[in-house]
């Protein structure tokens, strides 16, 4: 499941985590996130994007079927993140359902939600043949934030 993109302005290497494609792991995939994005103005949001992808993930590709796993990639640079969780795919695409908001229905606004709030976001297939990549990409003032980094780092 390892792939290299170049991501134009990552000022290093990405940081990657493997989860099982269980419910009880989308708590861990946040905190991995918001440990990489800290201390970010954006922390809040990535962890929240994180959360709906890797939701989609374990619902909506097999990832979800017993021994699925998912992947979740950061990529930073000064005043920018990309985060990017790699499932194992399914027949159909995702994207974003645009939903009236005064529809009552519990699902399907998890990437209306990652189309709102990031700045750019996409699906592609792995290049591996193996699932699909979805991805989002914040960008903030860097000097709101002390650095784009782990903290501490």
């Amino acid at each position: 499941m390892e792939e290299r993109h170049a991501i134009p302005g990552a000022s290093r290497p990405p940081a990657r985590r493997r989860f099982p494609g269980l419910a009880s792991q989308i708590q861990y995939a946040r905190r991995f996130v918001e440990r990489m994005v800290a201390p970010s103005p954006e922390t809040t949001t990535a962890t929240l994007l994180t959360s709906e992808l890797a939701t989609n993930a374990i619902t909506h590709s097999s990832s979800g079927l017993p021994g699925g796993k998912f992947e979740v990639s950061v990529h930073l640079a000064p005043g920018w993140a990309r985060v990017e969780v790699r499932d194992l795919g399914s027949p159909e695409q995702p994207r974003a359902q645009h939903r009236d908001p005064y529809d009552t229905s519990e699902h399907g606004r998890g990437l209306d939600l990652v189309e709102a709030l990031a700045a750019k976001w996409g699906t592609e297939p792995r290049s591996d043949g193996l699932g699909r990549l979805v991805w989002f990409e914040l960008v903030w003032d860097p000097r709101e934030a002390g650095a784009a980094g782990p903290a501490g780092a």
